[in-house]
């Protein structure tokens, strides 16, 4: 069996999403293979390793090992992220390359398929990821003794997870009618400054709303934790290859408020009544009011939550995980056989 070269542009001290997918993956294909995951392949490590393969996330900043890689003539799965999906394969030349010398690309949602070009589309596989299943933080009677009504906001900032709009609709809120038997509402931010410009300009505003909580860069465990003790995820992003953070909302019993965008949609299905419009800051705001002041439309919500769960088992991802590489294997493995004699 081959070793599998797992190449991910981001390691564990990034705690992103990234990371999370790469550090599963090696987990689930450790049981059967041996798994080197690293920043950039080594090419001197494996120059005798006729059999390796490699799988790579990102097709822009994985773009030099895999054009590397491709080099030697053996297998590539490329995971392609959200901002491959939605800018670089349409733009960068190195990404438009990587597309062609992967062998199988991967998507993370359903409407990912449909989102790539044309000729690529043959190659593609949906793989949901996925997130243990985490009890719920207490039953109806419980929630409704909170003092607060929560919203996590989780995501290192960053133009493509667009956190100003969450901060805009709590600035809308102040002006919108609240009656008395309302809970205050109260956002939590997890997550660290990716982009100077924009973190400082995010926590301006945060400083001067304060509802806003910013917990910084915490562990995968921690942020469960937060999440689960919420009452709604809110994923304002402009472009999303497949949030684990809304998939970690959901395996903790979480509804998700979201930007009516491809990669929200190919997770929480087209008829989901979460929805607001990328960058609409009323729509969201009165979206949270109906969350808080309509316990029926919550419930929806929750229960349209629920029946996407089972999508992101472990278990399930797993499965098609080294059924993915199984297929490839044996697609090599016959192509590189002698033709049988008739």
């Amino acid at each position: 069996m081959p070793t599998i070269h797992l190449i991910t542009p981001a390691l564990a001290q990034a705690n992103n999403g990234n990371w999370q997918t790469a550090y599963r993956w090696t987990k689930f294909l450790s049981d059967r293979f041996e798994v080197i995951t690293a920043k950039q392949w080594d090419s001197g490590q494996t120059a005798h390793r006729s059999k390796d393969m490699m799988i790579a996330l990102h097709a822009r900043r994985s773009a030099s090992s895999i054009a590397a890689f491709a080099r030697t003539g053996r297998s590539i799965i490329l995971v392609l992220t959200g901002t491959d999906l939605y800018r670089d394969i349409h733009s960068d030349p190195e990404a438009k390359r990587s597309l062609e010398l992967a062998d199988r690309l991967v998507v993370l949602h359903e409407q990912g398929i449909q989102d790539l070009p044309a000729q690529y589309r043959s190659k593609t596989k949906v793989i949901f990821q996925s997130a243990r299943l985490l009890k719920a933080s207490g039953d109806a009677t419980s929630q409704s003794k909170k003092k607060f009504f929560d919203l996590a906001l989780v995501g290192h900032i960053r133009p493509e997870k667009d956190p100003m709009t969450a901060l805009r609709a709590l600035q809308c809120l102040r002006v919108l009618p609240r009656s008395g038997q309302s809970k205050p509402i109260r956002l939590i931010h997890i997550g660290s400054d990716k982009d100077e410009t924009l973190g400082h300009s995010f926590r301006q505003l945060a400083s001067a709303l304060p509802e806003v909580h910013l917990k910084g860069n915490l562990s995968n465990a921690r942020t469960r934790q937060i999440i689960k003790r919420c009452d709604v995820l809110v994923l304002p992003s402009i472009m999303e290859g497949g949030a684990n953070v809304l998939i970690e909302a959901i395996r903790s019993g979480v509804p998700v408020i979201a930007s009516r965008i491809s990669g929200s949609i190919g997770m929480l299905g087209q008829d989901y009544l979460g929805y607001f419009d990328v960058g609409n800051e009323i729509e969201l705001a009165k979206l949270i009011v109906k969350c808080r002041d309509q316990p029926e439309f919550l419930k929806r919500l929750q229960v349209q939550c629920e029946k996407r769960s089972k999508l992101f088992d472990p278990a399930v991802e797993k499965l098609a995980v080294n059924a993915l590489v199984t297929e490839l294997i044996q697609s090599k493995n016959l192509l590189s056989s002698p033709p049988a004699i008739l």
